[in-house]
């Protein structure tokens, strides 16, 4: 059976992976910081699928619960898919909440998607398999998210998936890289940043197994770039392509009263 490593794994996306991998066949290393909400969710699954499960506590913003999760992926069973999933985003503005905090969300968008990467990649690019889809967020293709650091993570990941994806190193090597651009998802992770959830309206909202199921189908057909629904398509596009003076014009400030 192949293995598929998720991080963020007990809640919102994270959960609806490993549930959908489940159903595939997937032996599962699970990760996220909780280690009786991984035992609980490994038991589920390997009840319900009768799917090898393992359980890794590890905190990603941290360097020791990185080397957890690089020393796994590079150890066997090999690793034949990574899901870089685990994210943090804040309800206030920038200025509001500390360096700290800040740092702290680009250890976890970032540093830790970059150290996962690289170890999945050297094992991967060595077998000449494997997949990574990293999840970032419509949001990362411009300012949709003013006052906050979280889109500019989610460039980051959008930037950083695309260059690996096209490199002869990655691409030669029959390894898929494929970065999922969600927008609003109905998950734990707006209530866990105390972002309200009564913007923007009932039709913008997606549900996370969809979500996952179009990510999936996109990895396995190679695509680069996946991008949930037509309505966050053409909301892609336009963030894409119209100037961005006039973007920013429409983009939600979370620093403004009322937001």
């Amino acid at each position: 059976m192949p293995t598929a490593l998720v991080t963020g794994a007990t809640a919102g996306l994270g959960k609806a992976f490993t549930r959908a991998l489940a159903e595939q066949g997937y032996d599962l290393v699970l990760v996220a910081r909780s280690e009786p909400d991984l035992k609980e969710h490994a038991d589920l699954l390997h009840a319900g699928h009768g799917v090898h499960t393992e359980v890794l506590p590890a905190d990603l913003t941290t360097d020791e619960g990185c080397a957890l999760v690089t020393a796994r992926l590079a150890a066997d069973p090999a690793v034949d898919l990574l899901v870089n999933n685990a994210g943090i985003g804040y309800e206030q503005a920038f200025l509001e909440t500390g360096i700290q905090a800040e740092e702290r969300l680009l250890d976890l968008n970032v540093r830790a998607v970059l150290r996962l990467t690289d170890a999945a990649l050297q094992r991967m690019t060595a077998r000449r398999r494997g997949s990574v889809l990293n999840v970032a967020s419509v949001a990362g293709l411009g300012p949709a998210w003013l006052s906050s650091t979280y889109p500019a993570s989610k460039a980051w990941i959008i930037g950083f998936t695309e260059s690996l994806a096209s490199s002869q190193q990655v691409r030669g090597a029959g390894v898929r890289m494929t970065a999922l651009l969600p927008g609003y998802t109905r998950t734990e992770f707006h209530q866990r940043a105390g972002i309200p959830t009564t913007f923007p309206p009932p039709w913008l909202w997606l549900n996370a197994d969809d979500v996952v199921r179009t990510a999936l189908r996109d990895l396995d057909r190679g695509k680069v770039l996946s991008i949930p629904s037509l309505r966050y398509k053409t909301a892609a596009w336009g963030l894409r392509h119209l100037p961005r003076p006039l973007s920013r014009r429409f983009a939600w400030d979370i620093s403004k009263p009322g937001h």
